[in-house]
This record gives C-alpha cells, structure tokens and sequence, in this order.
C-alpha cells in the first residue's frame, strides 16, 4: 500500500496575519471575486483590515454571515449566494463549523479555498474534510474533499482575543491527535486520504503532543491576558497546523468516534467539539487498556488546562442507561474511526469504557482536592 501525506499548499501565521491576506492570495495566483463566509463576530473584527488588505491586491469581495451550523441546508444557502456572486475563490473566516461549510462549498463549486481561524479551537482549517451536522447540532458524517485548502492564514492576535476556552478546546482535540495516529500507524491502518501514514505524519503527531504539554498552560495565560507570545505562536501551530497534519494523514481512532456518539446525547449540545473529543480520549485510552502512568499525563495535563475529565464536565450529570446505550452505538457505527482500533469493538465495551473513564476522572478530583 502506499503511503500519502497531505496538507495545505501555504500555512501563514502570527500577529497580524490577516493584513496580508491580500498578497497571500495574489502569491497563489487567487483572484476575485471572493465571498467571504463569516460568523458575525469576525466580521466586527475584521471588516476594516479585509476593506484594506484585499484592496490593496485588487480582489473584489462580499462578505456572507455563516447560520451557525455546518448543515446540507447552510451549505445550499451559501453555494447559491457564491453563484449569485460569480465568486471565485470562497474565504472562511470564523471557527471550525464555518470553515468546514466553506471548504465544502469551494470543494462542490470546485474553487479555491482559503481558510483563516480566527479561533484555535480544532484542526478542522488544515484538512480537507467537513464535518456535516443536523441543523439541530447532532452529526450526521463527514464529507472528504478532493485537496486540502489552498492558504491557511492564522492572525495570532485575533486568537489572542478569543475567548479562553476556545483554545482549551482546540487543545482537547489536539491531545488526542497523537494517540490516535500511533493507534492506526502501529496496527497498519489507513489515513484518512486512503494510505497509509507517512514518519513525518506521525512526528509532527509526536510534536503536537510535546508542545501541548510544554506549551499549553503559558499558552492559555497568553490568552487570558490577551497577548501573543511565543508560547502561544507555538501552540497555535499545534491545535491547527500538527493537528491537522497528524489526523489527516495518520488517522483518528476510538476519541473522535466517542465524540460521534457523545453528540447524540442534547445535555452535550453545549459543549465543544474538543471539550467532548478530551473525554473521548481518556475513554480511548481506557478501552485500550493503556498504563496508569499514559493515563495519569493526561489526567494532569486536562486538569491543569481546564480541559473535561468527567462526564459532568460535558452536561452529563445523569447518564440514564438508554442515553449511554445510543452513544455507544452511535461511537460503534459501521465505518466509524472506532474500528481502527486493533481489537473488535462493542457497544458494551464502549458503554463500560465510559463509565469507567467518568470514575477514573472523579478520583483523580478527589484526590486533588484538599482533605
């Protein structure tokens, strides 16, 4: 089998980033019309600097509000209104339900795609895959495009400016990027791009989890007091750039399909993507029967970011046995990531791996706690 490694054409990030979208562009050869899909608060943010940098390299452009959710239905609105348009080029800006929207309307319209996080709350900008939700939030599958964005652009001083815990949630997605890569590298399994992995995917795996545990606590400190520093620059680059590289082209396993099913259960609706991905993991890791001392890093490295460790920290104060049941089944849906795993996989197992996670992050908790 061979191997494929995949990734965005251009990746430009730090402060300010987004005044040079413009060029960025221009050196890609991209012209307008663009149409920018945007949730409302970058369009306060950074209207001026688009009027500006865009201008300056003679693209047109209109700007549309993202719905809310990446639906079949928000994408049908924004695929019209791109035509209504005559666009050339669709710009995402926003977190990662509005670029994966983007990225499948540039992909169905076959343009290029330029995708500018203005959070670091998941590697979704780096891959070449949307995720499709129910207007009501719940998912309903992912759609795989032909390539990979043409530009990334991440403006670290935008991100610097974003709620806290949306980078605490990109984190819990990013944590779990390493071991599911070694999971499917270790057992022969494919990527996402249908190979296998390449040693440069799995490394940048490796460094996204070093850095997260190097980086994380300075990183959030950064955004708390709204400042870019190198720390956050760094793990920046991480919950975006080597996430997304070390998923995509090493593959996902048991976390991310336990968040598939966590999303079937309403009290979750609320809750972030990576906040459910981090006890996806620690579920992984358990069902995996992975050492006390793997458990115990992470355990440390949730805590000390605030990320969940307990089903109560994702809504789930009372778990009735028929709502564990459908996450479970959903978590064990034919061709879901789960089955990457190097040993079959149950409902049942899935439904004990819960629980005995939710136990596992109460402990450590309690005994956190002053006596």
């Amino acid at each position: 089998m061979l191997s494929v490694f995949c990734s965005p054409s251009r990746y430009t990030q730090g402060k300010n980033a987004t005044s040079a979208l413009g060029t960025e562009m221009v050196g890609l050869g991209l012209s307008g019309p663009a149409l920018i899909v945007a949730s409302r608060s970058p369009i306060r943010l950074l209207s001026e600097t688009w009027k500006s940098t865009l201008a300056q390299a003679g693209i047109a452009y209109a700007v549309h509000e993202f719905g809310g959710e990446c639906s079949l239905v928000e994408i049908e609105r924004i695929k019209q209104v791109a035509q209504q348009q005559k666009s050339q080029v669709i710009i995402g800006a926003g977190g990662g339900k509005v670029l994966d929207a983007a990225r499948a309307v540039a992909a169905d319209l076959n343009l290029p795609c330029v995708n500018c996080p203005t959070v670091a709350s998941s590697d979704s900008p780096c891959s070449a895959l949307s995720v499709i939700y129910s207007d009501d939030g719940v998912v309903q599958g992912s759609r795989f495009h032909r390539k990979n964005a043409d530009l990334v652009l991440v403006d670290t001083q935008i991100i610097a400016q974003s709620p806290p815990r949306l980078l605490v949630a990109g984190m819990g997605d990013a944590l779990a990027t390493w071991f599911e890569a070694k999971t499917c590298v270790d057992g022969g399994i494919k990527n996402l791009r249908g190979g296998l992995s390449t040693q440069s995917a799995l490394a940048l795996a490796k460094l996204c989890y070093r850095t997260l545990l190097a980086d994380g606590a300075d990183a959030l400190r950064s955004v708390q007091t709204q400042v870019v520093t190198p720390a956050l620059e760094r793990l920046v680059e991480a919950n975006t750039l080597l996430s997304g590289i070390g998923f995509e082209s090493s593959g996902l396993a048991a976390a991310h399909a336990i968040h598939n099913g966590l999303t079937t259960a309403k009290a979750t609706h609320d809750y972030l993507h990576g906040e459910k991905v981090a006890f996806g993991l620690l579920t992984q890791l358990v069902l995996e029967g992975q050492p006390r001392s793997v458990l115990h890093r992470v355990l440390g490295f949730a805590t000390e970011v605030g990320l969940p460790i307990t089903l109560a920290d994702i809504g789930l104060t009372e778990l009735p046995k028929e709502v564990l049941q459908k996450i479970a089944v959903r978590a064990t849906a034919e061709n879901d990531t789960i089955h990457n795993e190097p040993f079959e996989v149950r409902p049942d197992m899935v439904a004990d791996a819960i629980m005995a996670a939710d136990a596992m992050g109460r402990a450590w908790r309690k005994d956190l706690s002053p006596h």
